[in-house]
């Protein structure tokens, strides 16, 4: 009971709001058809109830819808929690180990990171996702790893069931002539007839919804696949590194996200470290690769105006079809700027817009993609270690 009242009970009423993006639609718009469109295939054409079979099926579906909707809800409202406004560890000496964020008045916990989606420092933050509206964190990354592997096998589920409802409909209608192939869509010819036909618009319904399904399952499965090995490859660092959260055992790590209660173990600023680790071990490694991901960046000219769409038609047809999927904002530039880049992709670069003056007022810094196209290295500045004017100004 506690678990459920944790679910309904927003932090408030503007939580809502979280429904009203275009990832929670999509989303629940997948999962109402694929549930809805497996539940009427199996019990009018497939598996009806009357049978054990598909009386066993039906529950079966309706406990998938179930456990989806409740594990993605609980991901979106519960939401990851936040590093208190203000906070600052107990130990005065320990300031020297995080970074400070100026927008939460707050120093990053171990294992934080501020969303500028969500415009708050985020505890254990993985990543914001645009399907739940949200970022998977501390608390709710449970959740959210179970709606990545319910997801994917609830689909799995639905597909077979429209398949099978395809091919039992579709068995007897089926005539095959020289180089033609004829499908029958008229009653069914077999007994008992079906209460509603499966006609034309039946299988142009079940065949869209299998093409969702194992989308779905293709997209969701990959997602979980991919955070899973790019964490393995995180933590196969060319340099000796312990991960001082690494508790030794798959087991162990399992158990402080994985709980009965459905709360993860600790408090989400302070966490169990390894033996021989420091609290702040990954923080001062974190510290050290922004040092150098500094060092490393190069500043670029602007040569050519770029509005900040996200697919620009007039920069090239490979710059339209490579636009970065990411909910990263794109900067305006205009000709003659200059732009610190510190990564970028084969037609694309990530950087901070570097400013003239030492501060613009109400803008701690531009950061986002642009073209690869519009800008061009500058001669003197390969390489830099110089942070762009506004971040130096607030620090």
């Amino acid at each position: 009971m506690g678990t459920f009242c944790s679910v309904i009970k927003f932090e408030n009423l503007q939580e809502l709001k979280r429904l009203c993006h275009w990832g929670p639609i999509i989303a629940l718009g997948v999962i109402a058809i694929c549930s809805t469109m497996a539940m009427i295939d199996s019990v009018l054409w497939y598996w009806p109830l009357h049978t054990t079979g598909g009386s066993v099926n039906f529950i079966m579906l309706i406990n998938w819808t179930v456990m989806i909707l409740y594990n993605y809800f609980n991901a979106m409202f519960i939401g990851p929690g936040f590093v208190p406004l203000g906070w600052k560890p107990e130990n005065s000496q320990d300031n020297m180990y995080l970074q400070y964020c100026k927008v939460c008045q707050a120093y990053k916990a171990p294992r934080s990171h501020h969303c500028r989606k969500c415009n708050r420092c985020v505890m254990k933050m993985d990543h914001h996702c645009p399907w739940i509206n949200n970022c998977c964190g501390y608390q709710n990354h449970a959740s959210f790893t179970l709606f990545l592997l319910l997801a994917p096998l609830g689909c799995i589920h639905a597909a077979f069931i429209f398949v099978m409802t395809m091919y039992t409909q579709l068995y007897n209608r089926l005539s095959f002539g020289w180089n033609t192939v004829k499908i029958d869509m008229s009653a069914a010819r077999r007994d008992p007839l079906p209460i509603i036909p499966f006609g034309l618009a039946a299988f142009a319904a079940t065949l869209f919804a299998l093409g969702l399904a194992l989308g779905t399952t293709i997209a969701v499965g990959m997602l979980f696949f991919i955070q899973a090995k790019d964490r393995i490859q995180y933590y196969q660092l060319d340099e000796v590194f312990v991960f001082p959260y690494d508790m030794g055992s798959r087991w162990k790590n399992f158990k402080q996200v994985f709980t009965w209660s459905g709360v993860p173990e600790g408090d989400g600023l302070a966490w169990p470290i390894r033996e021989g680790c420091h609290q702040y071990s990954l923080t001062i490694e974190q510290l050290k690769q922004k040092a150098d991901k500094r060092i490393r960046s190069v500043r670029y000219r602007v040569i050519e105006d770029y509005s900040g769409a996200c697919c620009p038609l007039n920069k090239g047809i490979k710059t339209f079809f490579t636009s970065p999927c990411t909910e990263e904002p794109r900067i305006r530039l205009q000709r003659g700027e200059f732009i610190l880049a510190t990564r970028g992709l084969r037609y694309w670069l990530y950087g901070d817009k570097i400013f003239d003056d030492a501060f613009v007022e109400g803008v701690s810094r531009i950061r986002g993609w642009f073209p690869r196209n519009c800008v061009e290295k500058c001669p003197c500045d390969v390489e830099t270690d110089q942070a762009p004017e506004g971040e130096k100004k607030n620090r």
